[in-house]
C-alpha cells in the first residue's frame, strides 16, 4: 500500500524532476553556445595570427627592413609631380600620363604606352646613399649633375602589404631629380630614407 503522503508531494516531484530536466537543457545550451563562441573566437586570432605572419613573411623578403615605410605610407600627405622630397619622409605622389611628364632626361628604361610617370626634387644633405621605397612597380631614375646614377642596390617583393620595391643610390650632397616612369597606377606612396 502506497503511503498518502506520496500522492501529496508526487506533482511537487514531477515538478522538481522536470524543472531538473529544464536546467540540465539549458545547461547543455548555455555549454555549446559557449563552446561555438570559444572556436569561433580562436578561428579568428588564427587567422589574423596567420595573416600577420604572411605579412611578415612576405615584407621579409627585403633584402633590408621596411618598417620605416610601412609606418610612413598609411599616413603620407598628397603630392603633386614636381614635389620637393624631404629625406626621411614619404608622399602619396599623383602621377599623370607618362606622355605629358617632362623628364630631365629620357628614362633609362622607355615607359610602355598609356602608363604613369612624374618627377620630384630632393636635397641630398650628404654625400652618400640615399634608399627610395615604391608602393607599386614603377622605374625609377635618380640624375645629378645632368646623369642618370647608377643604383647601388635593389630589392624586391611581391607580398609585402603597400610595399613592392625599394632602391639605394650612392648620391652627391646637393640636388637631385627623381623620374618615376611605367607605372600602371596613377598614384604612387614614395619614401626617401637613409639606410638602416
Amino acid at each position: 500500500m502506497v503511503p498518502k503522503f506520496t500522492f501529496l508531494f508526487s506533482p511537487w516531484l514531477h515538478l522538481y524532476r522536470y524543472s531538473c530536466i529544464g536546467e540540465s537543457i539549458l545547461h547543455t545550451i548555455w555549454v555549446t553556445f559557449a563552446m561555438k563562441k570559444a572556436a569561433i573566437s580562436l578561428f579568428a586570432f588564427l587567422a589574423g595570427t596567420n595573416l600577420a605572419i604572411a605579412a611578415d613573411a612576405g615584407c621579409g623578403a627585403f633584402k633590408w627592413p621596411v618598417a620605416r615605410e610601412q609606418a610612413l605610407f598609411p599616413a603620407a600627405p598628397a603630392a603633386q609631380s614636381g614635389a620637393d622630397l624631404a629625406v626621411g619622409q614619404a608622399v602619396d605622389l599623383a602621377l599623370a600620363a607618362v606622355d605629358t611628364v617632362s623628364f630631365e632626361i629620357p628614362p633609362a628604361r622607355a615607359p610602355a604606352a598609356g602608363t604613369f610617370g612624374a618627377t620630384a626634387s630632393v636635397t641630398v644633405p650628404t654625400e652618400g646613399e640615399l634608399q627610395f621605397s615604391l608602393s607599386d612597380e614603377v622605374w625609377i631614375d635618380v640624375v645629378q649633375d645632368g646623369h642618370a646614377v647608377k643604383s647601388a642596390g635593389f630589392s624586391r617583393a611581391k607580398a609585402c602589404p603597400g610595399i613592392r620595391k625599394s632602391v639605394r643610390f650612392k648620391l652627391s650632397a646637393g640636388p637631385a631629380t627623381v623620374q618615376l616612369s611605367g607605372a600602371k597606377k596613377a598614384d604612387l606612396k614614395v619614401a626617401v630614407l637613409t639606410p638602416e
